[in-house]
């Protein structure tokens, strides 16, 4: 619309109705103050606040018309107080507020529940507080808005006991007051406590689906978010792309891959909108479900992409072992005009490191420091010492490792001292060792790692430390589990189950046991706890979460089938030399992923080539 246009419809028509009916974007907005400040209608406190309400995308505009009222009402007041407390500076809505109340303008019903909105946007439970009692002195504290808003403030301060006790005392509830205490109790990591409300509610919206079922994903419950949203579909209620994104991503971190693809099939058949967030989160779940091909289809139909996308295939290809495709991947998104992230080099070193592509590694480093001036962080620096590590370069490491500006932590000392394993390098190992122990990592596997190197170089007085340092710290190991998807259900593993089918599994390990030990196998027990003796090593090790999942898999699936497993922990070395073995005896593949990367074992080999 022209300036002419405005001034001429303006000029044909009361002033006062036309500033509500002919603006239609910012430039309109500003000729339309303009002429009404030149004929000083400006000062009609009518006109002036529906032209602030006009302006709310801009605080800064918003202020300046705001100085040129008068005599502002409650109405301007509010609205100034609604504009920002949704605004970077939530803080200036107390200012108004104050300002009010000087004028000796009484607040209303209105006013309250922004206010509360801004204390919640600041997370400051004491100026929350403060206006709780100015809603109490001036008789507010029963409407239902303003009780809504102090729930929600409340809980987002993560002062649950607080929202509690306003939602105790509420006459009246809706379901806006139980989805906030609901949200409240997720946010405090208190997700049963959230579900029992949950169950309570005599009336649920989308919103409060939406919120419990990321609860249960926020807080690492992701066979409960799968359950849940199970149940929301039995119910008849549809879900959005909100809760979409905390189900993939649930299957994802499961590597439940039947789910998953369902899960993209509701996606699909209810038309929803695949944006960024929605097509990253499926992304991630094919290529976290050992799915890489898939996961590299539904990157190239995203209709738009982002540096956090490209991250995720780049990532994705890496940790599968394909490092000539993430570097590709990233020269492309490079080329596109996308800007890498930290996170983005994070997953392209990896993929290096993996790859034995040590100058290319180091050339990404430079480039990352250089070209897109981004500081290394530790994630970095771990990569470069792997990458080092794993070809063999055990002197350029630790050099690297001594001019780092920052304290080498645990997992990189820990990548190093692997490295030292594997290329019996004691002298390194030892100063390595050294260091690691002045880090005291709480894992216990760099203890274990550290003892067998000890044990290796015979000394043993060095293993007794270790040992002290163990018994001091209270270090334990912390308990492994595997998780393995048949038809659609998710099978939870770990050392001790009372599994229903326990005894059909031991039977089948045995027999697994005694195929894999006439091709050569014999346990290795150098990844078991060292003060155990080596009877109970051997037996410890047969029952390792992994294995029970393979031999449940191979039970229940058809000769050839794929059998996907994932682990919360590194594989340890009996459990990837068995799998090998089984692979080859039974012609089956296994594509397992544990801490760090994913293994696909065929035909007695595996993709990481026996270094992880």
């Amino acid at each position: 619309m022209s300036s002419s246009i405005v001034l001429n419809t303006l000029r044909s028509k009361h002033p006062k109705l036309a500033l509500l009916q002919t603006c239609s974007s910012f430039t309109d907005l500003k000729i339309i103050h303009g002429f009404l400040i030149r004929t000083h209608l400006i000062s009609d406190v009518f006109v002036a606040s529906r032209l602030l309400s006009l302006s709310f995308k801009s605080t800064e505009y918003a202020y300046r018309i705001f100085s040129q009222i008068q005599s502002p009402n409650l109405f301007v007041f509010n609205l100034l107080i609604r504009t920002f407390s949704t605004s970077p500076e939530p803080s200036k809505a107390y200012n108004f507020y104050t300002q009010m109340l000087r004028l000796c303008i009484p607040p209303d019903n209105i006013t309250f529940p922004f206010l509360i909105k801004a204390s919640a946007e600041m997370e400051c439970v004491g100026t929350g507080e403060q206006i709780h009692s100015h809603i109490v002195r001036f008789g507010f504290h029963n409407d239902v808005y303003a009780e809504n808003s102090l729930v929600h403030m409340y809980a987002t301060c993560g002062s649950i006991a607080s929202a509690g006790r306003v939602f105790g005392g509420m006459s009246y509830r809706n379901v806006v007051s139980w989805t906030s205490m609901v949200d409240g109790y997720c946010k405090c990591g208190l997700v049963d406590d959230a579900r029992e409300m949950f169950d309570e509610m005599p009336h649920r919206n989308l919103v409060t689906w939406s919120i419990m079922i990321n609860g249960y994903a926020k807080n690492n419950r992701f066979e409960e978010a799968v359950e849940l949203f199970e149940v929301m579909q039995r119910e008849g209620v549809v879900a959005n792309e909100t809760v979409m994104v905390s189900v993939v991503s649930s299957c994802a971190h499961l590597g439940a891959l039947g789910v998953g693809v369902r899960a993209h099939e509701y996606v699909v058949e209810n038309r929803m909108n695949v944006d960024l967030v929605l097509g990253t989160a499926l992304v991630e779940m094919y290529w976290r479900c050992g799915e890489m091909e898939k996961a590299v289809r539904v990157f190239q139909e995203l209709d738009e992409k982002d540096s956090l996308s490209w991250s995720s295939i780049i990532k994705g290809l890496a940790v599968h072992g394909n490092a000539h495709k993430a570097i590709g991947y990233f020269s492309e998104m490079v080329r596109l005009g996308f800007v890498p992230r930290d996170v983005t080099f994070t997953a392209v070193l990896s993929a290096c490191s993996h790859g034995g592509l040590v100058e290319k590694g180091l050339e990404l480093y430079e480039m990352m420091k250089r070209d897109y001036k981004i500081e290394p962080r530790l994630e970095h620096y771990g990569c470069i010492v792997d990458m080092l590590g794993r070809a063999g370069k055990l002197a350029e490491a630790e050099r690297f490792i001594e001019k780092m500006p920052v304290k080498p932590n645990a997992p990189i000392l820990g990548a190093l001292l692997g490295a030292c394993k594997i290329y019996k390098n004691a002298e390194v190992a030892e100063r390595v060792g050294n260091m690691l122990l002045e880090a005291k990592p709480e894992h216990s596997g760099y203890y274990v790692l550290l003892s067998n190197i000890y044990a290796c170089a015979g000394k043993w007085e060095k293993i007794e430390s270790v040992r002290e340092m163990m018994k001091e710290k209270l270090v334990k190991k912390p308990p492994g589990w595997s998780v393995i998807e048949i038809d659609g259900k998710i099978n939870k593993f770990s050392m001790g189950d009372d599994h229903p089918e326990m005894g059909k599994i031991r039977r089948k390990w045995e027999e697994i046991l005694g195929k894999i030990r006439l091709v050569g196998y014999k346990g290795n027990t150098e990844d078991a706890f060292f003060d155990v003796d080596e009877e109970e090593k051997e037996s410890a090790i047969h029952m390792h979460s992994e294995k029970l999942a393979i031999a449940y898999g191979m039970i229940k699936t058809k000769p050839g089938t794929i059998i996907r497993i994932v682990k919360n922990l590194r594989v340890c070395e009996d459990c990837h030399t068995v799998t090998k073995h089984i692979s080859e005896v039974y012609g089956r593949e296994f594509i397992v992923r544990d801490r760090n990367r994913f293994h696909h074992f065929r035909n007695g080999l595996c993709s990481c080539r026996d270094y992880w």
